[in-house]
């Protein structure tokens, strides 16, 4: 029976474990470990704040100067660029391993492939997350997601991808790749790497309510599964960029235009 390559998991034996554990923290202290922190304090404050969580607001991608369209584009082009910076990070630290960012599958060597796994996941948990968000903003257990509040400038529409293509690599590649084979080299069981990573997903996005932790959990438990049998984020990159891109790009063309979608 054909199987597909895994992940690979050697890691340089000359690192104890306690210096890949403190490396670990540091990369997720730099990036998602300080936005699940983040995020709680901010869900602290709209559960403790007068009114329903659905009558509130948690905005995506905003505007930083909306009368300046010159300062806010390099403002949004200096935040996507530094935001990525815990990725470079991850390349060198596996680049020190002679391992580097193939050894967790994001690389170009099969990009059609990637591509279509991606188009595929996307297309069943883009749709399914959209239904369990309505869902859970009607029943008051989450706020309104705006997804964007940009001016209608020329460049919205390319910020709003790059964006959506900011958030897939530095989440999939941190939060599965990079993550997973810290655990595991840690002597982690599968099950406990799936849990920490699922959980930490849902924690940087409790934000936007219970809805938001639940549902990015449950995507985080998908995404840990299909990682562990492609052996690849290429394709969760791919997906993801694809949900965020049609969440971001969508919202600007439809919202106030159809009654089903809430604009806060």
């Amino acid at each position: 029976m054909h199987t597909e390559p895994q992940p690979q998991q050697v890691v340089d034996a000359g690192l104890p474990d306690r210096t890949l554990r403190n490396e670990t923290l540091i990369v997720l202290a730099l990036s998602l470990g300080a936005s699940g922190l983040s995020a709680l304090i901010s869900f602290t404050g709209s559960v403790t704040r007068p009114g329903a969580l659905k009558n509130q607001a948690a905005t995506l991608v905003g505007s930083y100067a909306p009368d300046r369209p010159w300062l806010d584009l390099a403002w949004q082009l200096f935040y996507i660029a530094t935001a990525l910076a815990p990725v470079a990070l991850v390349a060198h630290l596996l680049g020190r391993e002679r391992a580097g960012m193939r050894s967790i599958g994001f690389d170009l060597t099969r990009p059609r492939l990637d591509l279509a796994r991606g188009a595929a996941v996307a297309a069943v948990i883009g749709g399914t997350g959209l239904a369990f968000y309505l869902g859970a903003r009607t029943a008051g257990f989450n706020l309104t997601v705006v997804p964007e509040s940009l001016p209608d400038v020329w460049w919205k529409i390319p910020v709003l991808i790059a964006s959506a293509v900011q958030n897939a690599v530095l989440e999939e590649v941190i939060v599965v790749g990079y993550l997973l084979r810290r655990l595991d080299r840690l002597g982690w069981t599968p099950m406990a790497a799936l849990a920490a990573s699922a959980v930490l997903r849902g924690s940087y996005h409790l934000y936007q309510g219970i809805g938001g932790f639940v549902g990015n959990m449950a995507m985080g438990v998908v995404f840990v599964l299909l990682y562990r049998r492609w052996g690849r984020v290429g394709p969760l990159v791919a997906a993801h960029a694809l949900i965020d891109t049609v969440a971001f790009v969508g919202y600007a063309l439809l919202a106030g235009k159809v009654g089903w979608l809430p604009t806060g």
